[in-house]
Formats: C-alpha cells, sequence, structure tokens
C-alpha cells in the first residue's frame, strides 16, 4: 500500500481547479498534463452501478475515479498511475474532496499489476495515451509526453491489463482517438475482451468523427453494439447532452 500525502497547500507549479459545478476540486500542474472532456465523456458512457469495485487504469490526477466515487455513492474506485508526481496530486485532490474511504490512488505501471488484484474488478475505465512513440518527438521527463504517448504502454498494455484484472463478465471502457479503431478493437480481442458497444465522437453533425467511446466484455460473445453519434458543440456551446453529462445527469 502506497502512503497517501494530505498536505493541501498548493505549490508554485500547481493550481486548484474544480469540475461538475465546482463540487470537485483537482490539483493540476500549471504547465503539465491538465484535464480535458474525455474523463467526463468516458464517466458518462461506461457501464458502472453502484456498489461495484472501478479500476482507472493509467488514472493521471485521478479524475475519473473522483468523478465515478461522487456519481456513484456506493463505488469504491482504485487508480494506477505510472508518473509519481501525478500521484501524489491525485492523493492530495482525493483527500480535498472527503473521498478518501472510497477512492485510493497507488503509483504502479498498469503493465505490472500484482497477481492479488487479477479477476477483483468488475469495471475497468480507461484514458490511455492517444499517440504512437513514433507520432511526435517527446522526452520520458515531461509529464505531458508521458500523459499523451505511448512510452509507457499503449493500446495493447492497457488492454492486457484489464484482461487480467477483470471478473469474467466484467467490462472494460476506454476512450481513444477515432484514427485507432482497429488498433483499440484488436487489442480488446487480443486481451479476451469482447468489443461490445462503440460510439464515435464529433465536434460538430457533418464534421468527421475526432474520438470513440469502447466498452468490451470480458469472455463476452461476438455482437457489437454502434450507438449513435455523440456531438460535442451546438453552435458556440456544449451540446444539451454534454451539458447533462457535466451536471452528472443520466440522458433524457
Amino acid at each position: 500500500m502506497f502512503a497517501v500525502c494530505v498536505a493541501m497547500q498548493l505549490l508554485p507549479d500547481e493550481t486548484l481547479d474544480t469540475l461538475k459545478g465546482g463540487t470537485l476540486k483537482i490539483i493540476q500542474h500549471r504547465d503539465g498534463y491538465r484535464f480535458s472532456l474525455d474523463p467526463v465523456l468516458l464517466c458518462s458512457f461506461a457501464s458502472v452501478a453502484d456498489g461495484e469495485r472501478v479500476l482507472d487504469l493509467g488514472c493521471g490526477g485521478g479524475i475519473m475515479a473522483m468523478l465515478l466515487a461522487q456519481r456513484y455513492p456506493a463505488c469504491t474506485c482504485v487508480g494506477v498511475e505510472i508518473q509519481p508526481r501525478q500521484v501524489e496530486r491525485a492523493q492530495r485532490s482525493v483527500a480535498l474532496n472527503a473521498l478518501e474511504e472510497r477512492v485510493e490512488i497507488h503509483c504502479a505501471d498498469a503493465r505490472q499489476l500484482q497477481a492479488a488484484d487479477f479477476g477483483t474488478f468488475k469495471r475497468v475505465v480507461c484514458n490511455p495515451p492517444f499517440r504512437s512513440v513514433a507520432s511526435g518527438r517527446c522526452s520520458h521527463g515531461d509529464e505531458r509526453c508521458l500523459a499523451r504517448h505511448e512510452l509507457c504502454g499503449g493500446v495493447a498494455d492497457f488492454a492486457a491489463a484489464a484482461g487480467r484484472v477483470l471478473e469474467h463478465g466484467g467490462t472494460l471502457a476506454m476512450i481513444h482517438l477515432a484514427e485507432r479503431l482497429v488498433d483499440v478493437l484488436a487489442a480488446m480481442r487480443g486481451a479476451a475482451i469482447e468489443p461490445k458497444r462503440l460510439r464515435m465522437v464529433h465536434s460538430r453533425p457533418g464534421d468527421g468523427a475526432r474520438l470513440l467511446l469502447v466498452e468490451g466484455r470480458k469472455g463476452g460473445r461476438a455482437d457489437l453494439s454502434v450507438e449513435a453519434p455523440l456531438y460535442i458543440y451546438s453552435g458556440d456551446e456544449y451540446s444539451a447532452e454534454v451539458q447533462q453529462m457535466y451536471r452528472c445527469e443520466e440522458p433524457v
């Protein structure tokens, strides 16, 4: 078990930001990787029910684990992140939001999870690095680079990790670039996680897809449902559906 730092003071290179109407407070690096809309989309898409045990692979600042814990008050959420400073900030954010009893953040490599965790989670969510190492120059010491590029594992590694920790019938929900669709589906099948739901994410009607949301079931049968597209914007504002996601409301 990793020690949790509960110091609330911000360091000079940190900011305190809010999400979900100001009720969720998140400590972030001022110039490092900062959260976007992606965790909100994935938390709203993932099939999670109250009382379940959820793992966030590559949790970064712990945003998804905290969002799910707030949305499902009987859930317990575990986040795994390889970057120690991200972990320390996430642990302080968990304490700041008084979620220590239901959210744990551990510093660990998702590719090297312990056997004690195998088959113990009902749900896994994952917002992995989107870009291959060959897609741009970056450094292992750059926090943003590690979050965006597959320097410490690619989509196949994260799918394989999910396959190990999921119980039979459990689900993996992932967000990724639309252009990586074939890679994502192949990685899930390679981990014995059968893709069951797919939703493409577009900026506006008429635009090509930018992102994908996919959910697979461990040991499931081949039967993929392609859901209606998700549009982020309506004019210059977020669409009504995305606004509902920020309020943690179910679609009408």
